[in-house]
């Protein structure tokens, strides 16, 4: 799956559940780190494995739910106020999402032996066309009805986002202003 998908699903499975089980929309508290979820593995695992060459594939260490639950486990224990809980929460339905989406053709397909990813080291990895960086994996992407799914569920997704007031979106502004008044600040005294 495509980052944009990650983040679709992401989004689309946060803002059902937060419907569903309290009726209200997500809030950037969840919305950020859901964001981050969605894409730490292959932030993980991609530079690892197809620039660094520490891990065999590029959907191996941070991919296994061996490394993600452990994980989890002990942020949720580590971060025990309410929004600490809150981010948790996010992180782990968009880290869970990002797993579970990696899989989902295979499923679909009946190839069962790709989801070998989610036990490794215990399991063998799947066959995974492996790329000689992340420009290159975009560069050779090709245009099927895959690529074509997720485009879709990414816009589905972002009319929710902007239905929903586009959670987050004022947070991370006001986050980068910091950064650039604080950057300028820095060159002002040098």
């Amino acid at each position: 799956m495509w980052p944009w998908g990650h983040a679709a699903v992401g989004y689309l499975l946060c803002t059902l559940w937060l419907r569903a089980r309290y009726g209200h929309r997500p809030t950037a508290g969840v919305v950020l780190p859901l964001a981050v979820g969605t894409q730490f593995p292959d932030l993980v695992d991609k530079p690892l494995g197809w620039t660094l060459g520490v891990l065999p594939s590029g959907r191996a260490g941070a991919h296994s739910l061996l490394i993600a639950l452990p994980l989890l486990v002990v942020l949720w224990w580590h971060l025990d106020s309410r929004h600490g809980r809150t981010a948790v929460a996010g992180f782990a339905l968009g880290y869970l999402s990002h797993l579970a989406g990696d899989g989902i053709y295979a499923v679909f397909d009946g190839e069962v032996l790709y989801l070998g990813y989610l036990l490794w080291p215990v399991t063998p990895l799947p066959p995974y066309e492996e790329s000689a960086g992340i420009l290159a994996h975009f560069a050779a992407a090709e245009v099927t009805p895959h690529l074509l799914l997720e485009v879709g569920l990414f816009v589905v997704a972002t009319a929710l986002w902007l239905v929903d007031g586009a959670p987050g979106l004022r947070v991370l502004g006001q986050w980068c202003m910091r950064q650039a008044n604080a950057a300028a600040s820095t060159l002002a005294g040098r």
